[in-house]
This record gives structure tokens, C-alpha cells and sequence, in this order.
């Protein structure tokens, strides 16, 4: 990809530094039509060729290696929209996904955003049929709707991703905390008489945030669920590390349209600007496996059905300085830019100022006839 090298930009400064630099850049040529602010314009150009030849050089230097005894199997079941949701589909969309979890010699399956239309939590029988999608020795994450109950009352709903074990016991549980506006849930619903978009009359309710999941047997990884993942900076637990990221995702709501492309290319921006692979399960696509660096190691495409059998590549060697410090570089960036544009603007008004000044001062110089007097020529 040709725009592979300036994307790692996104490591030092992120994705708002490097937008700053990409409007700078476009905006620079308008000061072709300033006298004297050629260099200006120049700059632009400059700047891209500058982070462009940087990226370059940290992609040469960037290593190619996998965590080993970990083999990653993504599933993309292709499931559409209008069936996803229908209870008289419900047992054939589950024996879809564990037909493409068999097999590969896999240690992780992964299973898309809402993949388990069972209560997961308190329905032991059913949950004993995903046994069969579990690895030896390894784990099956998968997406489920968590239902909390009181008094048998359901009360409470979270968009959930789940771990379990061979036992197909629940050894990891994260709850979606970033939710959809009108899609999982109605702002000021006492002030909008309207239905959210997903199935049910009750809203979701947020987790609690971020957070790494250190299951049995796997690197600690980062849960995202859905557009969790578009979140600059809010990818990570603070203080617990992951080393890797996990996207799990529908987008059957999207369909054919450019919005699952979009939200691809966001979650490979967090794993550059983390300097941690992504590994990514989408119901209908685009699922994938990319590294620490955005380079995309595997894909299945959009609308494709199918499962993605990858190693898990290493996190970079160094933690990235967005990693560090986050939009800093960021909001530095603009400042020097405001500075510069108010000190650009004073001095512009002490130069008209000072050819008004001379404009006022050849008028006063110049005598004027008085009314009556005859001029020679």
C-alpha cells in the first residue's frame, strides 16, 4: 500500500496528528497566491515526503515474527441481517459456526460480535454444544447478549463477548462499554418516544471500560466490540497492557455500503498507533489479521463466508509514543499552528499598517490647486 509508509505517523502522534498534517498539507497550496509565502507552500509537500521517507525507514527496520504456539482461527459466517436475529434460524446459524470452527489446529476461535443467540451465562446445556468449537487445550471467544435478571424479571442487557474454556466453562467475560446512539440505546428517552434500532424494547447497559482479558494459555488481549474499536486512545485498560487487540464485530447492518470498509480501516489505525496487532471477526466482513506496523497479514472480504486460519503476530518492539502520551503531540501541534497563525496575522496588520501610513503621508505631501487657480500644462 502506497500510503503505508505516511501511516506510521500514526504512531508518533496519532490519528488526529497525523489528519493535522494531512489538512496542513492540502491547505499549505493556498499560499501560493501570498507574495513572499512560497516556502510556506512548500512545506506541505515537504512534510508529507519527510514522514513518508520516516515511515519508510521504520517499516525496513520493522520485524516479521508471530507468537509462537498460538494459531488464530477467525470465522466469518456470512450470516445476513434479516436472518441473524430470526428464533427459526437461531439453531442453523449456530451449526453454521461450529461447521467452520472444525478443524485448522487452531488454539483460538474466534467468533464474530452477537455470534451466540442463547443466555450464555445460565443456559449450561446449550452452552455444552460450543464444546465442540473449542480447541484442545485452547479457548473459543465469541459474542453473546448477557441478560441480568431479578427475581426472574429481566432487568438489564450488555452486548458481551465471552471466553470459555474446553469445558466449555466461562473463563472471561467483557461487557461493551462505547454504545451506539438510537442503536443500542435511546439518549434522553424520557424526551424521545422511540424505539432503539437492534431488537428489544430495554436498553443496552454500558461496562464498566476497557479492559485486558488474561485468559489460560493466551497473551492478554484487548476486547473491542464493534465501533469500540474507532476510539483513538480508548483501546486499552490505562494501567493493564494487552498484547494483542481483538475486534469482534457484525457490520451486516452496513451492508454493501462503504461503511465496513471505514470501520476496518479504523481498528488498523489503533493497531498502529498502539504498536499492537489486531486480530478482527466480522459476521459478514471484513475480517482480518493485522500487525503492529497496519500491514494487513490476512483478509476475508466483504460478504465473503469463510474462516481466516493466521499466526498472531508480535507487538512492536518498542511501545509507540502515542501509546505514551497519547493526543499530546497532537494538541501541541495545533497550538504551534494557532501561534503561528495569530504572529502571521500581527505582523500582517503592522505591514498594512505601515503602507497606510505611507499611502497617508504621499496625500499629505501633495499639493493640491486651489479653487480658481489656473493650471498650465
Amino acid at each position: 500500500v502506497a500510503a503505508l509508509p505516511v501511516l506510521q505517523a500514526a504512531a508518533w502522534f496519532g490519528v488526529y496528528g497525523l489528519s493535522f498534517v494531512t489538512v496542513y498539507a492540502a491547505g499549505a497550496f493556498a499560499m501560493l497566491a501570498s507574495p513572499g509565502s512560497r516556502f510556506s507552500a512548500a512545506s506541505g509537500v515537504c512534510l508529507l515526503a519527510a514522514l513518508a521517507v520516516a515511515g519508510g525507514v521504520r517499516l525496513a527496520a520493522a520485524p516479521d515474527e508471530t507468537v509462537d504456539g498460538v494459531k488464530l482461527r477467525i470465522v466469518q459466517p456470512n450470516i445476513a441481517q434479516r436472518d441473524k436475529w430470526r428464533n427459526d434460524r437461531r439453531a442453523a446459524n449456530l451449526r453454521k459456526l461450529l461447521e467452520l470452527s472444525a478443524g485448522g489446529g487452531a488454539t483460538h476461535v474466534i467468533w464474530p460480535e452477537t455470534a451466540v443467540r442463547f443466555a450464555l451465562t445460565t443456559d449450561g446445556g446449550s452452552r455444552r454444544l460450543l464444546r465442540a468449537a473449542v480447541p484442545r487445550d485452547g479457548i473459543l471467544v465469541t459474542g453473546f447478549t448477557r441478560y441480568g435478571f431479578d427475581g426472574g424479571r429481566l432487568k438489564e442487557v450488555w452486548n458481551s463477548l465471552a471466553v470459555l474454556d474446553g469445558d466449555a466453562r466461562i473463563v472471561g467475560v467483557y461487557d461493551k462499554h462505547r454504545l451506539v446512539p438510537f442503536g443500542e440505546f435511546v439518549p434522553f428517552r424520557s424526551f424521545l418516544p422511540m424505539d432503539k434500532i437492534t431488537p428489544g424494547a430495554l436498553d443496552f447497559s454500558p461496562g464498566s471500560g476497557p479492559a485486558t482479558l488474561r485468559p489460560a494459555g493466551s497473551p492478554p488481549f484487548s476486547p473491542l466490540i464493534c465501533y469500540e474499536a474507532i476510539f483513538p486512545g480508548g483501546v486499552t485498560a490505562p494501567d493493564d497492557r494487552p498484547a494483542w487487540l481483538l475486534n469482534v464485530t457484525n457490520d451486516a447492518w452496513f451492508g454493501g455500503s462503504a461503511g465496513p470498509h471505514q470501520h476496518f480501516a479504523s481498528a488498523r489505525m489503533r493497531a498502529v498507533e498502539e504498536g499492537l496487532p489486531l486480530a478482527r471477526a466480522a459476521n459478514t466482513g471484513i475480517s482480518g489479521v493485522v500487525d503492529a506496523y497496519g500491514r494487513v497479514r490476512e483478509r476475508l472480504g466483504l460478504e465473503e463466508g469463510g474462516v481466516i486460519d493466521a499466526d498472531l503476530p508480535r507487538a512492536a518492539v518498542r511501545r509507540t509514543p502515542y501509546s505514551l502520551y497519547g493526543d499530546l503531540p497532537a494538541a501541541i501541534m495545533a497550538f504551534a499552528m494557532l501561534l503561528a497563525i495569530y504572529l502571521h496575522g500581527k505582523r500582517s496588520d503592522g505591514l498594512n499598517t505601515r503602507r497606510d501610513l505611507r499611502i497617508h503621508n504621499v496625500i499629505a505631501d501633495t499639493r493640491i490647486p486651489r479653487s480658481g487657480t489656473k493650471l498650465h500644462m
